[in-house]
């Protein structure tokens, strides 16, 4: 004779209470992989802008800087394609593999800065082009900081762990209730897995937008070097 504990209707209970917590945990964790998507998606989208704005702002700067008397206006070209060699050359791959940029792109800027204010202007019109030099490099300096933080983001350690957990309570609750034959528990097992797994890498493929999936090139800055020539 088989004992069995509670009746039917409180085991129907139990199992309405579970399927419902496995719907708030399945929909906080639903909520939490679209809200870091959207946002490293706005991110990507966000570096690859700062990476345009910073290499249209020096050819700007070198633009008015044509203006300017000598010595300024040949040491801020060559300057302008100094830095232009460094960020390709040395700072993307190292924004892709997560290494180390180091300051001599800072430094750069910095001589730039200083060969500007140092520039003695004749007259108003070329004052106006040393003002508005400076004002372009300010904004370089900006998206240059904008984009050097996106290269250094990527998805905090804490976050990727409530995912993790959450990937597993969301694999493991459908196992506490079973199913209505195995080949649907099956089905049901291997659609979740597939969709949680995909979406976790997409989350790994996006969290720096220089590398993996998203990979933004430095055309921009081959494209500048084009123009400062």
């Amino acid at each position: 004779m088989t004992r069995r504990f509670g009746s039917e209707d409180d085991r129907e209970k139990t199992l309405g209470s579970g399927g419902a917590v496995f719907s708030i945990v399945g929909g906080l964790h639903a909520v939490l992989v679209a809200f870091i998507l959207i946002s490293l998606f706005d991110g990507a989208n966000a570096a690859e802008d700062a990476v345009n704005k910073e290499a249209n702002g020096l050819v700007a700067v070198n633009w008015a800087a044509k203006s300017l008397p000598e010595p300024a206006r040949t040491k801020v070209d060559e300057l302008g394609k100094q830095y232009v060699g460094i960020v390709v050359d040395e700072e993307w791959p190292r924004m892709s593999d997560g290494g180390d940029i180091g300051n001599k792109g800072w430094d750069k800027l910095n001589e730039l800065r200083a060969t500007i204010a140092d520039a003695a202007p004749d007259g108003d019109w070329q004052l106006d082009r040393k003002t508005e030099a400076a004002n372009q490099l300010w904004d370089v300096y900006q998206a240059r900081q904008a984009r050097l933080d996106a290269a250094g983001g990527g998805v905090n350690p804490v976050v990727w762990l409530a995912l993790i957990i959450g990937t597993v309570l969301s694999l493991l609750f459908p196992y506490l209730f079973g199913g209505p034959n195995l080949i649907s528990q099956l089905l049901i097992t291997v659609t979740l897995s597939s969709t949680l797994i995909l979406l976790l890498f997409a989350i790994y493929q996006m969290q720096n937008p220089f590398s993996g999936g998203v990979h933004i090139p430095p055309d921009a800055f081959t494209a500048a070097m084009d123009r400062l020539s």
